[in-house]
């Protein structure tokens, strides 16, 4: 990225502060949260210059700790990239038909669709030991990622089948870095 000098922002420092904020038209007295982050922007090896960035978080919790509130919110916001991908990739939220009843059946088939992703990156058990981080990092990675790419990374993979006298053979055609994935996850379903 450095050589060819895409814009590049990063995080030095981030400071959490908070005070109480009561909107004109209210009665109750809310906790608002600021955070306020430092960036550096950066093209190629030049520092450009220093930006800051503020966020604001209201709520009505009193007890939980400001950094704690910030990371729970940092988590509902990736709940809005789940409701991207549901939108754009597996198309949930556009019903190619007219009744309700077509409707209700598309929907139930991308429902399955994007169950059937979860649960692809949820079934594999992590073995303990030296793989056990790496195999939680996987399965965290699938269980985000998009449901276009989860289906070209487990779905359409060119396989050729082989009969012989007795068992069938599946020979995977080519290779992509899902792979070790794909077939620990089909070892644990033969178990």
């Amino acid at each position: 990225m450095r050589q060819r000098e895409f814009k590049n922002i990063r995080l030095q420092s981030e400071d959490v502060a908070e005070t109480t904020y009561q909107p004109v038209a209210c009665a109750k007295t809310y906790r608002l949260i600021i955070v306020r982050k430092n960036l550096s922007i950066e093209k190629g090896e030049q520092r450009l210059f220093d930006d800051y960035r503020y966020f604001f978080y209201l709520t009505n919790d009193w007890v939980s700790t400001p950094t704690a509130l910030v990371l729970r919110a940092n988590q509902r916001c990736n709940q809005e990239n789940l409701n991207a991908q549901l939108l754009g990739g597996v198309r949930a939220l556009q019903a190619p038909v007219d009744n309700l009843e077509s409707n209700w059946a598309y929907m139930v088939m991308t429902a399955l669709a994007w169950n059937m992703k979860a649960w692809w990156a949820l079934w594999p058990t992590l073995t303990p030991g030296r793989w056990h981080e790496q195999q939680q990092r996987e399965q965290t990675t699938v269980l985000r990622m998009e449901f276009k790419t989860f289906v070209n990374a487990f779905v359409r993979l060119p396989c050729q089948i082989v009969r012989t006298s007795r068992r069938l053979l599946y020979r995977v055609l080519n290779w992509n870095p899902w792979q070790h994935v794909f077939f620990r996850t089909i070892a644990q379903l033969r178990c």
